[in-house]
C-alpha cells in the first residue's frame, strides 16, 4: 500500500529516509532533525560555491525532497561565493546550524561528505570536491575508506 498515493512520492520518502539514516549511522546523532539540519547546512554550503552547471549536476544525483532542500533559499545571480579557507567554509556551516551548538561543523561536515560519496556517484562527488579549495577537500572521506562503506544510491 502506497503511503502517498504516488509512488514517485513514496521512492523520494525512502531515499530520503535512506540518506537520514545514514547521517544518524554515521554522525552518531539521535534525532533525524539534527540529521536533516546537517545535511541541509552542508549541502547549502558545497552548493553556494558551485558554477550554476555544477549545481545542477548535483542536484540530479540527490532524490527530489532533498532537492528541494539543497535548492532551498538558492539565488543563482549571486554564486559562486569566492570563499576560500576552510574557517569561512565551517562558520558558513556553523550560522546554518545555529541553535544548535553541541553539532561540530567540521564534524558535520565530515559525515555529510561521507554520506555524499556512497549515494552520489564517483565521478559527480570528484567534480564537487575538485572545485573546492585543498583545505575544504580534506573533509572528504578517503577514496579507500568510501569504497568500503559504499552502500549505493
Amino acid at each position: 500500500m502506497s503511503a502517498t498515493g504516488l509512488a514517485l512520492f513514496d521512492t523520494t520518502i525512502q531515499k530520503t529516509n535512506a540518506w537520514l539514516k545514514d547521517l544518524l549511522e554515521i554522525g552518531g546523532w539521535g534525532d533525524r532533525r539534527t540529521a536533516y539540519r546537517a545535511l541541509r547546512a552542508t549541502l547549502h554550503a558545497v552548493r553556494d560555491r558551485l558554477t550554476v552547471d555544477e549545481v545542477a549536476q548535483l542536484a540530479a544525483q540527490l532524490p527530489m525532497l532533498i532537492r528541494g532542500l539543497y535548492y532551498e533559499g538558492w539565488d543563482p545571480s549571486i554564486r559562486p561565493l569566492k570563499e576560500r579557507h576552510l574557517e569561512e567554509f565551517l562558520e558558513r556551516i556553523e550560522r546554518e546550524l545555529r541553535g544548535d551548538e553541541k553539532l561540530d561543523p567540521e564534524q558535520v561536515a565530515r559525515v555529510v561528505f561521507e554520506v555524499m560519496q556512497r549515494r552520489v556517484s564517483e565521478g559527480e562527488m570528484e567534480d564537487v570536491k575538485l572545485m573546492r579549495p585543498s583545505g575544504i577537500r580534506a573533509l572528504w572521506p578517503t577514496q579507500e575508506h568510501a569504497s568500503a562503506a559504499s552502500t549505493g544510491p
